[in-house]
């Protein structure tokens, strides 16, 4: 299988790319906005795009199995932000996907995407437009999976992960590393199909298989 990983020197992107890297059973590409950022480790294909050119995008995905999408409008004072990248990109993303016949389609969205009146949707809407984004996916017609992580961690407790439906967790963090290991599991799982799932850990939780976790989603 050949992963398009779309936001990959992101911080979440990076650990996706990462650990694809470090898989034998797939081969890698990287769309990076600015190549002198790309630090991945050999083997790791990377090409120049922006999410906001579908042109690039078509050169980008020409050949590929499968996407993760790990981008996201940085904090700044331009209030079109999350607009463009959440939703305009996406968008993009989603039907160049179609045309080049894409597989599977991940994408890292957010916990509380439902919830208007959330603090975070005071960054110009930021969660809104995740929203807009998730359903334009489920209505595109792609096999995919978004996955709604809790806040982001930089360090991995090593508790468990929940996996719920969607609207069904308000609360609780997840290490980057874990979301990037949902997302690639979400790839190759049966039961990831077609399914909003939202994911945080918890020291109270179950350790369980991905293949379980994604079962349990309805």
């Amino acid at each position: 299988m050949k992963v398009l990983v779309v936001g990959a020197t992101g911080k979440t992107g990076h650990w996706v790319t990462t650990q694809l890297g470090a898989g034998a059973d797939m081969a890698v590409r990287a769309l990076v906005r600015d190549r002198a950022k790309a630090d991945f480790a050999a083997g790791v294909e990377v090409v120049e795009g922006d999410v906001l050119k579908p042109e690039t995008l078509r050169l980008a995905i020409a050949g590929c199995d499968a996407v993760i999408c790990a981008t996201g409008a940085a904090p700044s004072f331009d209030f079109t932000g999350p607009y463009q990248v959440d939703f305009v990109g996406t968008r993009n993303l989603v039907d160049v996907a179609k045309e080049a016949g894409v597989g599977r389609f991940v994408i890292v969205s957010s916990l509380c995407v439902s919830k208007f009146f959330h603090p975070l949707n005071l960054f110009w809407l930021v969660l809104y437009w995740k929203k807009q984004a998730e359903a334009y996916i489920v209505n595109s017609g792609l096999t995919y999976t978004i996955v709604r992580p809790g806040g982001l961690r930089s360090e991995d407790s090593g508790d468990p992960i929940v996996m719920a439906s969607a609207d069904t967790l308000f609360e609780g963090g997840i290490a980057r590393e874990k979301v990037a290991q949902v997302c690639i599991a979400a790839l190759g799982e049966p039961g990831a199909e077609n399914k909003i799932v939202e994911i945080v850990t918890s020291a109270e939780a179950e350790a369980r298989s991905f293949g379980d976790l994604f079962a349990g989603v309805a």
